[in-house]
């Protein structure tokens, strides 16, 4: 009997340790701090101006809310699964940005190789 007793004991120990992590979790506030950086890097990096750039960024921003829209009713996991999309596409488009940058930038180098070219004729 006392060998059912102190296990007993032990799984009520456990089970209330379990509760209070659950409810932990649940009370935790949603970090969206890495998805606010990433859209406001790509803001910066003037996704705006660029069409792929400014839907992905646009997206991220959609997403954002819908992750602030779950965390309200307590879908937690689906929050955070939520933001690391938004943290994603927040990325995609600073990579976007840069690469329409680079491209422009690669252009007006070729076009100054050229006019030096014909100046040099």
């Amino acid at each position: 009997m006392r060998h059912i007793s102190k296990i007993g004991i032990m799984l009520f120990a456990v089970a209330v340790v379990a509760t209070a992590i659950v409810a932990g979790c649940a009370s935790a506030p949603l970090r969206t701090e890495a998805s606010t950086s990433g859209i406001r890097a790509a803001e910066e990096a003037g996704a705006a101006k660029v069409p792929q750039a400014s839907l992905h960024l646009q997206i991220a921003k959609e997403e954002l809310e819908l992750a602030r829209g779950l965390a309200a009713r307590g879908e937690k996991e689906k929050a955070a699964s939520m933001l690391l999309r938004a943290e994603a596409d927040a990325e995609l488009a600073v990579v976007l940005s840069h690469g329409d940058a680079e491209k422009s930038e690669a252009m007006a180098a070729v076009e100054r190789v050229r006019q030096l070219r014909q100046d040099n004729q």
